[in-house]
């Protein structure tokens, strides 16, 4: 079983921008957490980040094909990006919308997702350990 786990715009600054909102680790922990899980779990995954909207739909039609499910952060794409929107929707393979901070208690702008009403699961607030809840989540749709 593969997974692919794709973080969105700006993730890559992970450790440096906000740590008071998004905490002080980095992406590559965030993956080295994954990968460790994965592990544990009997899953392959692939882990890739890109700040392109474009890039982003591209990774999840090339996930409908390579991967049996998708872990995905799409950063502030979340809040009006349709065309993640149906692109996820567009896949047909379980797709968990992660996010490290709770976007559901800050600023007005960021309560809403888009990406939620065609994901299989949301899971936001709870930091690195929401990732992988999230990979256990598509680990556990994609194997039924």
């Amino acid at each position: 079983m593969k997974i692919m786990v794709l973080h969105g715009p700006n993730l890559n600054l992970l450790g440096k921008r906000e740590p008071s909102v998004y905490g002080s680790v980095t992406l590559e922990e965030i993956n080295q957490k994954l990968a460790e899980l994965a592990g544990e779990l009997g899953v392959e995954i692939c882990c890739k980040q890109s700040n392109s909207e474009g890039e982003l739909v591209d990774l999840l039609h090339r996930a409908a094909e390579e991967a049996d499910a998708v872990v995905f952060n799409p950063g502030a794409f979340t809040h009006y990006s349709y065309a993640l929107r149906d692109a996820v929707s567009a896949i047909g393979i379980p797709t968990i919308e992660v996010h490290l901070s709770n976007i559901y208690s800050r600023e007005d702008f960021r309560k809403h997702s888009v990406i939620a009403p065609v994901a299989s699961g949301h899971i936001c607030g709870m930091g690195v350990t929401g990732y992988l809840l999230a990979l256990r989540a598509a680990a556990a749709l994609a194997g039924t």
